[in-house]
């Protein structure tokens, strides 16, 4: 009898798409998780697949997104900007908009401000949840959900294993932000985040101990918001998933099949995947500007707002 199979993915950004390289890597051995659990971006990523859509389909939804459409600046109460554009690609893509709906149970963490403790939720309206699970404090605004608050998941869980770990044989965890020793910081930005990974590293080092197999890409060089490098991050995660691969092997207690060609989709492909979206100013650069990097363009909008907010 074949072993049951859970996967945890954590948070952390642009890093999160490595999750699709390791989801890529496992299924190409005949690896498929049973059980599938996210914070933040791991939230976005493990609702995908568990609504059916394959590593190469995730993939392409996060090419598709620039870091305009993330970021619309609004007045800043509970929060710079919002994720309303991931909660209209999350409902565009599961129309169902629910947990029940979903092909592989699924489960997402998030944040109560209200009452201070983490949730680790797997029914109900899905988009809402993703939301709230990927809204880093202060940078995106609060969501509300009933009478609560919640943030971004991996503040208080980044790393949820609770509702999975026990009804999986063999459970695995992918955590794309492991501590490194870094010397300077550059930015004010790059401090934050630097802040953000150590607080979200203290509760995810006592849920790794928890995991058969511990899987860590090395895609800490990454900005949070390099969402042009999404494929260079995705590879990292392949090929780190590829280096442990007969050890799960081992762990399974069953002869990992090699090289099997990835299939297109895992039972749904989507032809909203490759649907033409519409032009957005926001989102398309004048061609008679300057060309800027996405993150100076990012950092001129934020000014831009607060020279306008306090004129």
């Amino acid at each position: 009898m074949d072993k049951k199979i859970g996967i945890t993915l954590s948070g952390g950004a642009i890093r999160g798409v490595a999750h699709i390289g390791v989801l890529k890597a496992l299924e190409e051995h005949g690896i498929s998780p049973d059980y599938v659990a996210g914070a933040s971006a791991g939230s976005l990523v493990g609702c995908l697949y568990a609504a059916g859509y394959s590593p190469k389909e995730i993939l392409e939804v996060f090419k598709d997104t620039s870091i305009f459409s993330l970021f619309s600046v609004g007045a800043p109460k509970l929060g710079i900007t919002d994720l309303s554009y991931i909660d209209k690609r999350v409902k565009e893509l599961i129309p169902e908009n629910t947990f029940e709906s979903l092909k592989k149970p699924f489960f997402a963490s998030v944040t109560n401000l209200t009452t201070g403790d983490f949730e680790v939720i797997g029914e109900g309206e899905l988009a809402q949840v993703v939301v709230a699970s990927s809204s880093i404090p202060i940078l995106f605004k609060a969501q509300s959900i009933g009478e609560h608050l919640y943030v971004d998941g991996g503040v208080l869980n980044n790393l949820p294993i609770e509702p999975i770990r026990p009804i999986s044989d063999v459970l695995i965890g992918v955590n794309v932000s492991p501590i490194r020793e870094i010397k300077t910081f550059d930015n004010l930005m790059e401090l934050g985040f630097r802040t953000l990974d150590l607080v979200t590293w203290s509760n995810v080092e006592p849920r790794l101990e928890k995991c058969d197999v511990v899987i860590e890409p090395g895609a800490t060089d990454f900005a949070f918001f390099e969402l042009s490098k999404a494929q260079e991050i995705h590879d990292i995660g392949y090929q780190a998933t590829l280096s442990q691969i007969d050890k799960i092997g081992k762990v399974l207690g069953r002869e990992i099949k090699h090289s099997v060609p990835l299939s297109d989709g895992l039972g749904q492909k989507d032809s909203r995947l490759t649907q033409k979206k519409e032009e957005n100013d926001e989102t398309t650069p004048n061609p008679q500007e300057p060309k800027l990097s996405p993150l100076r363009r990012f950092s001129k909008k934020i000014g831009d707002f607060f020279r306008n907010l306090f004129n």
